[in-house]
């Protein structure tokens, strides 16, 4: 019947979308969005060019932190950091609030344009859905 193919097509649909991995073009819009995000919640720390400030905020251009799980990503960005962390072989004692005031495809927005900017190219993609399973 009719009704049994949609609803078969709606399901297969949402298999789609739930997967971590989303279409090219679906990471180029989310990429696009998240510079957004970037410019007016990162970039005062972190700088235009994503080179961060010596000595304060480390860089997020070419940084091996970025490499971390996507658990981890998300974790920054909901509870801030404090304390030593090492970006590049080099440590940094500044503090990160926490930016759990924005939504779910904000944070995943700008995660993903972070892991694709400034000579970064590192695989992995942050969804919505994975950003809503780690809110408290």
């Amino acid at each position: 019947t009719m009704h049994k193919k949609l609803t078969i097509s709606v399901i297969v649909l949402g298999i789609a979308f739930s997967s971590s991995s989303l279409p090219e073009q679906d990471l180029k819009e989310s990429i696009n969005r998240g510079k957004e995000v970037y410019a007016t919640s990162c970039q005062n720390c972190h700088m235009e060019d994503g080179n961060g400030v010596a000595d304060l905020n480390p860089p997020l251009a070419k940084a091996d932190y970025l490499k971390k799980p996507t658990k981890t990503l998300i974790g920054v960005m909901l509870e801030g950091q404090t304390g030593e962390v090492v970006v590049n072989g080099k440590k940094y004692n500044g503090a990160m609030p926490a930016l759990d005031y924005l939504t779910d495809i904000q944070i995943a927005d700008v995660i993903n344009y972070t892991k694709n900017s400034w000579g970064n190219k590192i695989p992995g993609v942050v969804t919505p859905a994975a950003v809503k399973a780690q809110r408290k």
